[in-house]
């Protein structure tokens, strides 16, 4: 008999949880502080016959308005080292680390290979579950090897970068082994005194405009930089502004073969599409940006329907403006349709929604 944990809470509403503020109240609600807590919790959730989500910081995931049933473990794993070894730094984060914090901390210190993932809502055990990227930076090329626990045995896992099976947005962990393992540490492999990662075009001519003539751009501000960029866009989470409450990009970049893309191209302007096509490269094809996908079909910065709208400020930002989750994917599906139409594209949406809406 395993008997429920001593900190289970009931009816807890989730969302003050998340990043768009949107849910309704989870039947059980846990913020376990041990892997073992965790552990014990998913063994009387099997015992109930509960369905478990588990919760990082809500900046991924989209609740209904009638809430979850089950049990919801929202990770509080806490705790950061580092070692130094081979001219690297090896930090290892617990799964409940703030990623920004994260992130500020490294390049407060000097050690590169995170600081164009600034600003990025969520916790580090969610990081590698979707490869998070921006700025030309992805988690996979600092990600050295994280700690999972195994849900069924409730054994500890350890992976290598290697193992995680990387790609655009994706990974083991989101793919064919989805919902098997939850990650409980990440360990990045960085660079003491590296110079910073300037590889998209916008931070490129963010940096030139702001410091004219100066040499190559530290860290710090990089890091800067890419929070300014992201806030124009309302993409760092502020309680001051209203356009931020969403969960960042909704929407892929579709990745298409290069025949796909002259395809879409040859449709684009026979629909009376004036100008190219805009693409750019990527290892695994050719991405067309969701962001013009979306305004070429209809919508605008700014457009709304009751209580979901686009952001003011970028068309992939799908924004909570006190409405409803079904609003918000009724927003959703209009405009995934109207791409759709307009392209012959079904946009694969990012965030993960939990429960019936």
């Amino acid at each position: 008999m395993t008997y429920p944990p001593p900190r289970l809470r009931e009816n807890i509403l989730l969302a003050p949880y998340t990043t768009l503020g949107l849910g309704g109240p989870a039947r059980y609600f846990l913020d376990p502080q041990t892997v073992e807590e965790i552990a014990s919790a998913l063994r009387w959730a099997r015992q109930e016959g509960l369905s478990v989500h588990l919760l990082g910081g809500g900046s991924n995931t989209i609740f209904a308005d009638a809430g979850f049933p089950g049990l919801v473990l929202h990770i509080a794993l806490r705790g950061l080292s580092c070692r130094e070894e081979g001219g690297h730094i090896y930090v290892t984060a617990a799964a409940g680390e703030v990623w920004d914090d994260l992130v500020r901390h490294c390049v407060e210190r000097g050690w590169a290979g995170l600081e164009c993932l600034s600003g990025i809502p969520g916790q580090v055990g969610a990081a590698p579950i979707q490869n998070i990227g921006a700025y030309g930076q992805e988690v996979a090329a600092a990600l050295h090897a994280l700690t999972a626990l195994d849900r069924a045995s409730s054994q500890e896992v350890r992976f290598a970068g290697a193992e995680c099976r990387f790609a655009y947005r994706q990974s083991r962990f989101k793919g064919a082994d989805r919902g098997r393992y939850l990650i409980t540490t990440v360990t990045f492999r960085l660079l003491p005194g590296g110079r910073p990662a300037v590889r998209y075009a916008e931070l490129q001519r963010y940096l030139e405009q702001t410091s004219p003539g100066a040499g190559p751009p530290a860290l710090g501000e990089v890091r800067a930089a890419v929070l300014a960029l992201r806030r124009r866009k309302s993409m760092v989470v502020d309680p001051a502004d209203p356009h931020s409450r969403s969960v960042g990009s909704f929407f892929l970049n579709p990745v298409l073969s290069p025949e796909a893309v002259d395809h879409l191209e040859a449709r684009w302007l026979q629909g009376g599409g004036s100008g190219p096509l805009q693409r750019f490269s990527a290892a695994e094809g050719v991405k067309v940006p969701a962001a013009w996908l979306v305004e070429q079909a209809g919508f605008p910065r700014g457009y709304r329907r009751g209580g979901a709208g686009i952001s003011a400020h970028h068309c992939l930002a799908l924004v909570n403006y006190d409405g409803t989750t079904r609003e918000l994917l009724a927003l959703a599906r209009e405009v995934r349709e109207g791409v759709r139409a307009r392209f012959g594209i079904w946009l694969e949406m990012e965030p993960e929604v939990v429960g019936a809406a």
